[in-house]
């Protein structure tokens, strides 16, 4: 499951670890997939950079397996494949090689039998090769929207883009589903940028809502996730009971 949004500051990276930690609470196996150049998803998870000797890049690449870059995090069931600057180059250093969109659904053919019950790619802040990669790569497509002012406008190229990728080279490829973060129920301007995309996307929006918690926005700075940081928080709830909703969308039908 790709978490993407060309818009930076929406809550991306911070739903990545904290989505992929509630459903190892909840569990499951998971792994992250960080590929962004930043890293911060494998700095908010406690990986040093010292640590991150294989990483995304290499995957890439195909120096390297995901068997061999995957690392342990101090959350049980969940692993990261972790990222450095290396990826701020991949347009350049990826974009001359034939099937360049395709790169990382190459390197994970095979990789099915890896014990991960979820995957999930933080995606950088930007519509660029890298996106595209996971997009092709990935089942479904997450996309935490900011409860603010503007939120909606980015959405629409967001969607074109999947739309483009279902047309061209992932057929399969479905919207995991909306999340709506930094949401504040007594501003008037949260309560509408909900009601404008729930009826826009319908039922693509998750009924949970993160809220504006600054218990998730200190989480980071001790390299763990709010479930752990402070599990009675309302930024920990929020994250677990969108697990749960995400497994309940993914149930299978009774016959």
């Amino acid at each position: 499951m790709a978490v993407a949004n060309q818009k930076g500051g929406v809550g991306k990276t911070t739903t990545a670890i904290n989505l992929s930690a509630a459903l190892a609470r909840l569990g499951k196996r998971v792994l992250i997939l960080d590929l962004d150049p930043q890293g911060n998803a494998s700095t908010g998870l406690g990986i040093q950079p010292s640590s991150r000797q294989h990483t995304t890049f290499d995957l890439l690449m195909g120096d390297r397996t995901l068997a061999e870059i995957a690392l342990p995090t101090q959350v049980d069931n969940l692993m990261i494949a972790p990222a450095t600057q290396d990826l701020a180059s991949a347009d350049i250093e990826l974009g001359q090689r034939e099937g360049r969109i395709r790169l990382l659904r190459k390197a994970l053919v095979g990789q099915a039998s890896e014990p991960y019950d979820h995957i999930l790619v933080d995606c950088p802040p930007s519509l660029n090769l890298l996106t595209v990669n996971a997009m092709v790569a990935a089942h479904s497509v997450l996309v935490p929207l900011q409860s603010e002012f503007f939120a909606l406008e980015g959405l629409s190229q967001l969607m074109l883009t999947l739309k483009q990728i279902r047309q061209s080279a992932n057929p399969a490829l479905r919207t995991e589903g909306i999340v709506l973060t930094m949401y504040d129920g007594r501003n008037r301007l949260s309560q509408q940028v909900e009601q404008d995309a729930r009826d826009a996307l319908g039922d693509l929006v998750f009924r949970t809502r993160v809220p504006r918690n600054v218990r998730i926005s200190e989480a980071p700075s001790y390299a763990m996730p709010v479930l752990d940081y402070d599990p009675v928080s309302k930024g920990s709830q929020a994250y677990l009971a969108l697990a749960e909703e995400l497994l309940e969308r993914n149930a299978p039908i009774a016959a």
